[in-house]
């Protein structure tokens, strides 16, 4: 690896991109591409414009040695291409001319997989085919994940990518359970039942087989560390690994938690989705990465999060 790094990191005001960039303050020299948003860290420099603008994107790279790929799209499909497939081919394109660079990082996403949308017969490995459910962000990450797969193979160039699940952070997990109007992402529970429900109440989700439902998470610090192993790691390059919790979160052990430690009441919730497990065996084998947060640790920490008057609960987009 190049003895001074300097990273390009896109998405950089968002909650990965922050915590990636207070993670790695000191140790590298940062430069963000913003957009909608500035961040104003000390030390770290900004280039200002959209990704889709080759000249943007030539500034920003200019004597970079990594790339952190976070700037993403939900369902917006009048910018979605323009992030995710055109400022992803501008970003690959001058990177693989630059005699500077070393790694690209992609942070992908379980949606290029199908996550809990299709029925997968055992454990979601990094050799599942790309099976994108219907809208466009999940093709997407289809997408990308293809675009800097073929940049390794026709240019060598040397590319990771990291693919994520829902990403939690402070209070997050504790609003993705909320039949209220605050609901971070979804699905909206309040739409798959029917009567009342009480004051405090969680769901307990069932998958469409009538089990309880099992969904996979990552919190935000975890998928910072392994990002920060794959910018370097020799096991890493070529290569792409699930990173997530150990075992997906069971709605039936949160639903059972919460009324143990806190007496709040579940609902039954039945949903048209299925279980899945996402396998992280392959980056804590190859990376020796360790993810933190398990169901519990990231149950506590939601419903022990307390907000200050000036932190207050922002969601630039739900999910």
């Amino acid at each position: 690896m190049a003895e001074l790094v300097r990273l390009l990191v896109t998405g950089a005001t968002g909650k990965v991109g922050r915590a990636l960039v207070d993670r790695l303050g000191g140790s590298c020299e940062i430069r963000a591409l913003c957009h909608n948003r500035p961040l104003d860290v000390p030390g770290v420099e900004c280039v200002f414009g959209t990704i889709s603008d080759r000249e943007t994107v030539r500034e920003a790279m200019a004597g970079v040695t990594h790339v952190v790929h976070l700037a993403t799209c939900k369902e917006t499909p009048d910018e979605i291409m323009d992030v995710a497939v055109k400022g992803l081919f501008w970003l690959l394109e001058e990177a693989r001319e630059s005699p500077t660079f070393e790694r690209f990082v992609l942070v992908g996403g379980d949606a290029a997989v199908g996550h809990y949308v299709y029925k997968h017969p055992g454990p979601v490995t990094e050799t599942q085919r790309h099976t994108a459910y219907q809208g466009c962000y999940a093709l997407s990450k289809v997408l990308e994940e293809v675009m800097l797969e073929q940049y390794q193979i026709a240019y060598g160039l040397g590319g990771t990518c990291l693919r994520a699940p829902w990403i939690m952070d402070r209070d997050d997990f504790r609003y993705s359970l909320s039949f209220g109007p605050d609901l971070f992402g979804g699905p909206v529970w309040r739409e798959l039942v029917d009567g009342d429900v009480p004051d405090g109440a969680v769901p307990l989700a069932l998958d469409a087989d009538g089990a309880p439902l099992k969904r996979n998470f990552v919190h935000v610090s975890d998928l910072v560390e392994a990002i920060a192993i794959a910018l370097s790691h020799p096991a890493a390059g070529g290569e792409t690994f699930n990173i997530c919790m150990d075992e997906p979160v069971d709605y039936q052990q949160v639903a059972e938690h919460l009324a143990k430690t806190r007496g709040l009441p579940a609902v039954t919730v039945p949903t048209p989705y299925h279980s899945t497990w996402l396998d992280n065996t392959k980056a804590k084998l190859l990376l020796d990465w360790r993810p933190r947060y398990d169901t519990e640790r990231l149950v506590e920490d939601a419903w022990t999060y307390q907000r200050s008057p000036e932190d207050p609960r922002r969601v630039w987009y739900p999910g």
